[in-house]
């Protein structure tokens, strides 16, 4: 298949297209804006490939989406661009407004139209997924069973809010026009090239450098942690299998809380790196809690597990190991970025 794919250069987006031109024989339209959390590097092998085309376009932009539709005749949508950084939406949540809200209902109105056009098994075929993340549906306390495909929504956040209304345009273009469209949701993904801003990253490269680890209140607010590289897998999997009108929880049932995970970042560093200075939990500085900060997301994927036939390889602990060691030593991507691009504009950003 043709597969158009926005914001294919971002951290999750990469991750697909590289297991879709290394695993797969379906070819990729790319269509990314190409702002700040964007790697073209993060493509590897794929953004060399005959089966990858590279598009430089802004998902709002209703001429340019008419124009690649047309130009390029897709099988399939899957739709990743986003603004998707919490603390970002908080400080400025009008980019977060026009990318996740226009741009879906812009890129949702592209895609009717050419899906208007089709006949026969191009149009019997055609699927627009609507990849979302499990902050919609707001946040659990300890003893609430984790979000599920019914779970209803009740986002707290300038960007999830934005995701939520983005995933209610997919389901109404569904409903009202009959678009062969479906959403997933996810949790919290992480892994190879993701922007230094997010969790993950941010502790691991400041425990590096020695610098504080800060953690929001009293690190006790529980995420479920997906490999990033299984979260690929079960997209293409959705995208290829997914019946228009549903919606698929992809999780990989690993919450940790926000402490655990920062310690467990520091314990990989320090048996692969000790620090002479001491243990780099040392490092660790509670700070005040951000506004609105959600307890708790854990996602029950046992639905979705059944639909698509998919299972999440990682566990937490190997995943995590796989990360560090990438970081280890992709050290010039992530040092350009700290040091030139980014200019530590959020690298105080806390757990």
């Amino acid at each position: 298949m043709r597969l158009l794919i926005t914001g294919g250069c971002g951290f999750i987006g990469s991750a697909v297209i590289r297991h879709l031109i290394r695993d797969t024989d379906h070819s990729v339209i790319n269509v990314d804006a190409m702002t700040y959390a964007a790697s073209e590097d993060a493509l590897e092998s794929a953004r060399h490939s005959n089966r990858h085309e590279l598009i430089r376009a802004d998902i709002a932009d209703g001429a340019a989406m008419k124009e690649i539709f047309a130009g390029r005749q897709p099988d399939a949508v899957m739709h990743l661009a986003a603004e998707s950084h919490v603390d970002r939406s908080i400080d400025g949540p009008a980019d977060f407004m026009r990318t996740n809200i226009m741009g879906t209902f812009t890129l949702l109105e592209a895609a009717r139209a050419y899906y208007n056009g089709l006949t026969g098994d191009k149009r019997t075929g055609f699927r627009f997924h609507h990849v979302s993340t499990d902050e919609v549906f707001g946040a659990l306390e300890a003893e609430d069973p984790p979000f599920m495909e019914t779970t209803p929504y009740d986002p707290r956040s300038p960007y999830s809010a934005s995701k939520a209304a983005s995933d209610h345009l997919v389901r109404a273009w569904h409903h009202t026009y009959g678009f062969p469209a479906f959403v997933s949701n996810t949790t919290n993904n992480y892994g190879f090239w993701q922007f230094p801003e997010k969790l993950i990253p941010l502790v691991l490269l400041n425990a590096l450098e020695g610098k504080p680890l800060p953690v929001y209140g009293d690190g006790s607010n529980k995420r479920d942690w997906l490999f990033v590289e299984d979260h690929a897998v079960a997209l293409v999997k959705v995208l290829t299998q997914g019946k228009p009108g549903d919606t698929y929880c992809i999780g990989a049932r690993q919450p940790r809380s926000n402490l655990e995970v920062v310690h467990a970042i520091c314990a990989e560093l320090d048996r692969r790196m000790p620090d002479p200075e001491g243990p780099r939990s040392r490092l660790i500085r509670f700070v005040t809690d951000r506004p609105g900060h959600d307890f708790r997301y854990e996602i029950d994927p046992s639905a979705s597990e059944a639909a698509l036939g998919w299972k999440a390889e990682h566990d937490f602990e190997r995943g995590l190991a796989k990360t560090v060691d990438w970081y280890l030593s992709h050290r010039d991507w992530w040092e350009t970025i700290r040091g030139a691009r980014y200019q530590g504009q959020r690298l105080g950003t806390a757990a």
